[in-house]
């Protein structure tokens, strides 16, 4: 699903992020992305989902060339960053207004995620909640749009305990043999039951 070869990435001349990276990343696994501050994790996953762009090499999801950003593949991708923004609008009009980008999104599941977060109030304004309640309900959607491809940067980051545990479960659910999810994080412990591949940048 994931093709990455040989790409060159750097924010400045003086240090280089990636040199000849190359990553074939295969459907129906959960991947844990692993490494110290700076080693390149957030901008990964970026440059997976055509954020950012390599020096040089090449970049293939789904067989789509991720720089072009083509409509036919952001439907089937999906990337939780760990900086959230969220319009002041409430949880109900944002899933009424973002749910239609994403053709397998599911409603049913959208609230049921966040019945098991414990998140009943759908017209509750985004803006005015906590940052981990905003990460329950960015989390919960990204897991209703279905898409083939998801992207997770330290979504534990602002969870609570319970709602670790909680996060866990609803990844499993959510978790098949058509979908791809990699996951940036520094909580191992956190993932260490999802996690069936590492992926370590040095």
């Amino acid at each position: 699903m994931i093709s990455i070869d040989k790409i060159n990435f750097s924010y400045s001349k003086r240090k280089t992020i990636f040199k000849d990276l190359s990553l074939e990343l295969p459907g129906g696994h959960i991947y844990g992305l692993l490494g110290k501050n700076g080693a390149g994790k957030t901008t990964l996953l970026k440059v997976i989902s055509g954020l950012c762009f390599p020096k040089c090499g090449n970049v293939k999801v789904m067989d789509f060339a991720v720089q072009w950003r083509y409509p036919d593949l952001l439907k089937e991708m999906y990337y939780l960053s760990e900086e959230l923004y969220v319009p002041a609008v409430s949880i109900k009009n944002y899933i009424r207004v973002n749910a239609p980008f994403y053709p397998n999104f599911s409603l049913e599941q959208m609230y049921d995620y966040l019945k098991a977060f414990e998140i009943e109030d759908d017209t509750q304004l985004l803006t005015r909640l906590s940052h981990g309640q905003k990460k329950k309900i960015m989390i919960c959607f990204a897991l209703a749009t279905n898409t083939k491809i998801l992207l997770m940067d330290e979504p534990t980051n602002g969870l609570d305990i319970p709602s670790k545990s909680m996060f866990r479960k609803v990844m499993a659910m959510a978790a098949d043999e058509n979908r791809l999810f990699l996951i940036s994080t520094h909580q191992v412990r956190d993932l260490h039951s999802l996690i069936d591949t590492v992926i370590i940048l040095d």
